[in-house]
């Protein structure tokens, strides 16, 4: 029996048992595929950076003896789907056999388990042996249509775990160092933000290639790739954080700032690419992260290593079954109704708005941006303006290098848009320009005034935080999270309350004028 065995872009596990032996009855295809491109608009970088691991990775096992098909969008421009490639490839090679590892979206999920081939061809589904929580398990988590918080399951990965517990306690007698974590950076510190490590991977010939099949991308990128595209290179990163970016990681990470030549990697680890795409595993990154602190004691203390263990062991294994428990409802969900256009100004970063400008701009030019920039500024503004998270979530998913959408849809419509209703979220994450201004120097020298709530300079941020509040009173004042921010509001004069929604209006109805 001859074997065919797909490895999709965001499957790069070299540690897969699929590689354990080699047979002269199995080969493994790799494909750039048309399809793939085209369901949303693609960052140039993203795609670029796809390209490159697959074919590293399509090089690096044929180097360990393995049979491999890897084919550019040149040889499979001809094929429309991923089916119709896969039943040409039957046709010319004579394989009986077809497998593929669960792919990690609905999408390409149902397109593999409803493959159309020849009468007699066999067809076998794999776990991709990656994250921490089974798929089988998901469903024993998680309840569909139903609220679930991350801490209680963090909690729970945390003693199956064993990471960071003392038996059945967490070490240090406490779960969670988020209050610790939460520091903004002070005109001393930004001197001491590492350079970040970059790679210098020559992008001519992939550019080239989308050009020349006509593929509708955006964002930037030099001649030269800053991403790691092999597992070395992401392991070389992991290390690199270890090192130089664990020891404040924790401390800074909800942080921003204009005013460091370093202002897009800070302290954060940048291994979401690596990481999604499989390159390497959770497990290995936490095992690793945690070894640094037990050897570094005088350099990493608890809280670092808590913050950085939590968003990979609970809020990435989290989200996952978020994702998967609510299908296929979840990417049509909308419950406040938002259905504001997307600003022209996210796709060029042309705002008045300095934290916004600096954020996107950032995301242009890096597809990068850390979770409180994607949350607490662009997703903040989002959800205040009412813009239709269709519109969000489709461009969160072209903009981020790491986004897949098993990751970044529950991110962007449960925790950013509040799209979900709850099913993630216990209240949604909306702030006033004063929560930027604390965390960043972004307001500094901004076209607004984050001080004034009202009038034409007043920044947007304080009149659309007021305006959403008050158009979903009904649904969130008896909320126990938010029931604070609507006495404070009643507390206003009306007149004053009036002036506020009328700047939030005119906002509104001039988004692309911000």
């Amino acid at each position: 029996m001859s074997t065919l065995r797909l490895v999709l872009g965001d499957q790069l596990n070299a540690k897969h048992s699929w590689f354990r032996d080699k047979s002269d009855q199995v080969t493994y295809l790799i494909a750039e595929l048309h399809q793939e491109q085209n369901y949303v608009k693609h960052h140039l970088q993203k795609i670029t950076a796809f390209f490159m691991a697959m074919q590293r990775f399509a090089e690096a096992l044929k180097s360990a003896g393995h049979q491999v098909i890897h084919l550019t969008l040149d040889e499979t421009a001809d094929f429309e789907s991923l089916d119709s490639l896969i039943n040409h490839l039957i046709k010319r090679h004579g394989f009986t056999q077809i497998e593929y590892q669960r792919p990690d979206e609905i999408r390409l999920l149902e397109q593999c388990r409803n493959l159309s081939l020849p009468e007699g061809t066999g067809l076998r589904e794999f776990d991709t042996e990656h994250f921490l929580l089974p798929f089988e398990a998901i469903s024993k988590e998680f309840k569909p249509n139903t609220g679930h918080r991350m801490e209680a399951f963090y909690r729970r990965m945390r003693v199956k775990h064993g990471y960071l517990m003392q038996g059945k306690e967490p070490e240090g007698g406490r779960w969670n160092y988020d209050t610790e974590n939460q520091k903004a950076f002070k005109k001393a510190d930004l001197a001491d933000i590492p350079e970040p490590l970059v790679f210098a991977h020559n992008t001519e010939d992939i550019r080239n290639r989308l050009d020349r099949h006509g593929i509708n991308y955006f964002g930037e990128m030099g001649t030269q790739l800053v991403w790691p595209i092999t597992r070395s290179e992401a392991l070389e990163l992991l290390e690199f954080f270890c090192t130089h970016c664990l020891p404040l990681f924790g401390k800074f990470q909800d942080a921003m700032t204009a005013n460091s030549e370093h202002k897009w990697s800070l302290y954060h680890s940048r291994i979401s690419f690596a990481l999604n795409c499989k390159m390497i595993s959770p497990a290995q990154v936490i095992e690793r992260a945690i070894q640094a602190y037990r050897e570094q004691p005088e350099r990493i203390d608890l809280a670092q290593i808590e913050g950085f263990v939590r968003q990979i062991l609970g809020w990435r294994e989290f989200v996952r079954g978020i994702y998967w428990i609510n299908l296929p409802e979840y990417p049509s969900m909308n419950a406040l109704n938002a259905d504001r256009h997307l600003p022209d100004f996210f796709w060029d970063g042309k705002t008045k708005m300095n934290c916004m400008h600096q954020c996107i701009d950032q995301s242009l030019e890096y597809a990068y941006a850390h979770h409180i920039q994607r949350l607490m500024v662009i997703g903040n503004f989002c959800l205040m303006a009412g813009i239709d998270p269709k519109q969000v979530d489709a461009w969160y998913l072209g903009i981020y290098i790491d986004a897949i959408e098993w990751v970044e849809m529950p991110n962007t419509l449960g925790m950013s848009q509040f799209a979900d209703g709850g099913l993630l979220a216990s209240k949604p994450y909306s702030g006033s320009g004063q929560y930027i201004n604390r965390m960043s120097d972004y307001c500094k020298g901004c076209h607004y005034d984050v001080k004034q709530r009202s009038g034409d300079n007043s920044c947007p941020f304080n009149s659309l935080y007021w305006h959403f509040q008050h158009r979903h009173a009904s649904r969130f004042s008896n909320n126990p999270r938010t029931a604070m921010v609507y006495r404070n509001w009643d507390k206003k004069p009306e007149e004053e309350k009036s002036e506020i929604l009328q700047t939030a209006e005119h906002y509104l109805q001039n988004l692309n004028e911000l």
